[in-house]
């Protein structure tokens, strides 16, 4: 990636929907050349794909969690991919390293739909012993990917 391409990509994070017009004026290119750019970064992966990005408070999801999933023995991460995916309110997994085996965040509508989720965690999951949960008070930095700063300067992604 060269200095265009983070620059490209910055405004991407800023605004998902900005047009090869848009975005070729604040980067000095013209929108075919960004589009070029574009199809070269998600053929390459550095762009995974586009999504929307939903308010949860607007949608009715008032009640956000992230929990700690403790098992029993060993179990893989494509087994926990497998059981998480079959719990909807899970919008992200990751195996972590401590003393926990995977920490998910749960998005759901209010707490009895929080417990519901944390029921089917247990369900799905074989071999879980406990989970720990943490419910969110308020979300103070929300980003869905580097800031254009933080991008690396050289070298690829």
């Amino acid at each position: 990636m060269d200095d265009l391409d983070r620059q490209l990509v910055g405004c991407l994070l800023e605004d998902g929907r900005a047009s090869y017009a848009a975005i070729g004026d604040r980067i000095g290119l013209s929108a075919p050349a960004v589009k070029r750019r574009m199809d070269r970064l998600i053929g390459d992966g550095v762009i995974s794909g586009f999504t929307v990005v939903l308010d949860p408070d607007l949608v009715g999801w008032s009640t956000e969690a992230y929990v700690e999933v403790h098992c029993q023995g060993t179990i893989s991460p494509d087994e926990l991919r497998e059981a998480f995916g079959r719990v909807p309110e899970i919008h992200s997994a990751a195996t972590v390293s401590g003393a926990a085996d995977a920490i998910l965040h749960i998005v759901a509508r209010d707490v009895r739909d929080l417990e519901r989720a944390l029921e089917r965690v247990r369900i799905e999951t074989a071999n879980v012993d406990h989970t720990v949960t943490a419910i969110v008070l308020s979300r103070l930095i929300e980003r869905h990917g580097p800031a254009q700063a933080g991008l690396p300067d050289g070298g690829d992604l």
